[in-house]
């Protein structure tokens, strides 16, 4: 149990004054990854020195720290004796430090920890595709050495922590404090579509490859569970383990390992009795981000409509006050936006005016009772943007369509020769309007019984079918068409 007590060397993270030792450990760490391994004092107060918040920073201080950290087995001091000149240098002992191997390993974990959420967790979906073209290569590892045996395991397993670690990375960003007070802002509104748009494709994936992973597990299993894991195991064995050998428990721990591991990818994947597999629980968990996500925004962007209509509101409800002529005006207004001071509920039964049976209900005066629904969701609809006066734009509008109706009605009139439209005579070249028309009329008249209609410059005609067929010409091409003739009354 020695492994389990306490660790010295991480005291500096804590203490009460663990910024000033972090700042000189950081240093050290910095200079270490230059392969610069041994610092003075002086070295180390110089470089604390450029920090502003070191200005008043001491010397002596900095003896004091460094011996604490000496004393927590972070710092190594080694005596420089080519630095002694006199008995007080020597007395003074001139020391150079180096980091520890602990203090190495600690502050290398505190980098890590500091940028955590700087990796880059994402939801990719090629680790199925590498599961699924592992487990197909399960019935090539029956004749395998045990070698490529534990290759294959390890890829296999490798590619299942990374689907593990990234997915739970990403979707656990979701559930923290901060992510929640971001998907509650406004700035998030800007983005939602672009994590939407991720978060489902994943999950179409993550459907698809599923399936495919479940149907190629069941087809596998028999092979994987009778040959290829005891040759894994096999192969771990080959492996020298040392502290396991030394208490003769070698075989049960890697058997133990490594059919637990197999164990945990099958309920990735397949459903057991105790429960639905973890790939239909990342399904649901995205599916509530994404509905999350939407709840959220529609929200925010519901609330920000309020806020302008209320504004709006408010704008027209001072230019009426500046409007009102007298105080009693004032008094209705006021009434009519605050409500009034003090609220009373009627329950009311409306008399009849009259008692007669004889007499119906449609003969006395309506009452009117407004009805709103008792839900806590219901709101009015109000349109309070209000409205502008585009009475010139309507009236330019409608000349503009008369004075194009008038042009359409001269150009095609214009065809008509003895109150009729022969076809077959007309030789010039025809607009695509004045030929939209003329095939507007021949539909509107023969779907007619009597072969008769009207045009919509108010015009009656018929139509006539002569022998053959003729060919207008337009100007989008020649238009072959039956011999009909239009006689106007």
């Amino acid at each position: 149990m020695r492994r389990l007590e306490s660790i010295n060397e991480t005291s500096y993270l804590s203490v009460p004054n663990a910024g000033i030792y972090r700042k000189i450990m950081r240093f050290f760490y910095r200079e270490y990854e230059k392969m610069r391994f041994q610092l003075y004092k002086e070295d180390v107060f110089a470089l604390l020195k450029e920090e502003n918040e070191f200005a008043d920073y001491t010397m002596n201080q900095l003896e004091a720290d460094l011996d604490a950290l000496v004393k927590w087995k972070n710092l190594t001091p080694i005596q420089d004796p080519g630095k002694v000149y006199t008995i007080q240098d020597y007395k003074n002992k001139q020391y150079r430090y180096t980091m520890s191997e602990y203090a190495v390993e600690i502050e290398r974990l505190t980098v890590r920890l500091e940028n955590l959420f700087m990796e880059s967790a994402n939801l990719s979906t090629n680790f199925f595709v590498r599961l699924e073209k592992s487990i197909e290569e399960a019935e090539t590892m029956q004749d395998a050495g045990l070698k490529e045996v534990n290759e294959w395991w390890n890829l296999l397993q490798e590619d299942f922590k990374r689907l593990n670690q990234n997915y739970q990375d990403y979707l656990r960003d979701f559930y923290s404090g901060k992510t929640e007070r971001l998907m509650k802002s406004v700035e998030f509104v800007l983005h939602k579509d672009k994590f939407i748009t991720y978060l489902r494709d994943f999950v179409q994936e993550l459907q698809r490859y599923s399936k495919r992973m479940e149907q190629v597990l069941v087809r596998q299993m028999p092979v994987i569970e009778n040959v290829v894991l005891e040759k894994v195991i096999q192969s771990e064995l080959d492996i020298p383990h040392a502290f396991l050998e030394l208490h003769g428990n070698l075989e049960p721990n890697i058997r133990e390992n490594v059919m637990g591991k197999w164990v945990s990818l099958k309920r990735w994947f397949l459903d057991t009795p105790g429960g639905e597999c973890e790939s239909h629980k990342v399904l649901k968990i995205t599916n509530d981000v994404i509905r999350s996500i939407i709840q959220n925004a529609a929200l925010i962007v519901q609330m920000q409509n309020w806020g302008i209509s209320r504004k709006d509101d408010y704008q027209k409800f001072l230019q009426m006050f500046l409007k009102c002529e007298s105080m009693e005006d004032a008094h209705r207004l006021s009434a009519h936006v605050f409500g009034v001071q003090k609220i009373q509920h009627f329950k009311v039964n409306c008399p009849r005016e009259e008692d007669r049976i004889n007499s119906s209900i449609y003969e006395e005066d309506p009452a009117e009772f407004q009805i709103k629904p008792h839900i806590r969701t219901y709101h009015e609809k109000k349109d309070r943007r209000g409205f502008a006066d585009r009475s010139l734009e309507k009236m330019m509008q409608r000349e503009a369509y008369l004075k194009n109706v008038k042009k359409q009605e001269e150009t095609v009139m214009r065809y008509v020769k003895n109150k009729k439209i022969i076809f077959s005579e007309i030789e010039e070249t025809v607009s695509e309007m004045t030929k939209n028309i003329f095939l507007q009329w021949i539909a509107m008249a023969n779907m007619n019984s009597q072969k008769a209609g009207q045009t919509e410059f108010g015009q009656e005609y018929r139509l006539l079918q002569e022998t053959g067929t003729c060919v207008l010409k337009c100007e989008d091409g020649d238009l072959t068409m039956p011999a009909y003739v239009l006689e106007f009354k």
